[in-house]
């Protein structure tokens, strides 16, 4: 194996033990408990996991996906997230390589797939994710191989400020939330990592993913507009889309309308 490819399982394998973390993030979170203390324990049972049934993927695996104490079944977003995250510092890896831009595009890669699946599954975007995360976003941008601290601090003020501006329109016209605070401060992120110039795309494409499978659900549901779709996966779906595939698919669409 060359070095190359040893790295290349490196990143599989330290995605995978961020992506452990994550699930931590995602269940602990919302229900403001500590993220380090106390240890991790089942679910159903309260019993502490010892080390080793807490390998990420592989206990899952060896365990056939349930519990060593009370034998009733693990979640499957569990290992789900973790293959998630792993697959992600893999592509992460194959982009950047082993450099400052894999690890601070990795990190705001979990912040994103962390909020997606708490506002997917609680409805909410915590603030102790999308402040510290503005605040990341505007720091990154004063090293060097990443947007400029003009071009992240436009795309905050910008990225924040739109949503803030449709949810405020829309409240007066309907007087009903339209978009809510979580949302406004992630895009805000969002423009920060990312910059100001990825924020059209990004917001493209999530109004675009979000009103097609919001309105799936809308149907299959039976709720009418009553059935609420949170936002912020689809946002976070378009920065990944752009963070991998922005300059590609912006040429593309150029290239089209010419």
């Amino acid at each position: 194996m060359d070095l190359n490819s040893f790295m290349a399982l490196y990143s599989i394998l330290f995605g995978l033990a961020l992506g452990s973390f994550v699930n931590v993030c995602i269940y602990r979170i919302p229900i403001k408990k500590s993220i380090i203390s106390p240890p991790s324990t089942c679910p159903n049972c309260g019993q502490r996991i010892k080390f080793y049934d807490n390998i990420p993927l592989i206990s899952y695996v060896l365990l056939l996906g349930k519990c060593r104490h009370c034998r009733n079944r693990i979640p499957l977003n569990y290992p789900a997230v973790e293959l998630l995250v792993g697959f992600m510092s893999l592509a992460l890896f194959i982009r950047y390589g082993l450099s400052f831009q894999y690890f601070v595009f990795l990190l705001f890669v979990s912040v994103l797939i962390t909020i997606s699946l708490i506002d997917l599954r609680h409805k909410i975007i915590p603030d102790v994710l999308s402040l510290p995360g503005i605040i990341a976003g505007f720091a990154v941008s004063f090293f060097p191989g990443h947007v400029t601290w003009l071009d992240s601090l436009i795309g905050l003020i910008s990225g924040g400020g739109a949503l803030f501006l449709v949810g405020f329109v829309y409240k007066l016209i309907t007087g009903r939330e339209g978009m809510g605070g979580g949302d406004v401060k992630l895009l805000a992120m969002i423009g920060a990592w990312m910059g100001w110039i990825s924020l059209p795309f990004i917001v493209l494409i999530s109004s675009l993913t979000g009103a097609f499978i919001g309105f799936a659900f809308i149907l299959l549901s039976g709720k009418g507009l009553r059935f609420r779709i949170p936002f912020g996966p689809f946002l976070s779906l378009g920065a990944l889309l752009y963070l991998f595939f922005g300059f590609e698919l912006t040429t593309l669409y150029f290239r089209l309308l010419g």
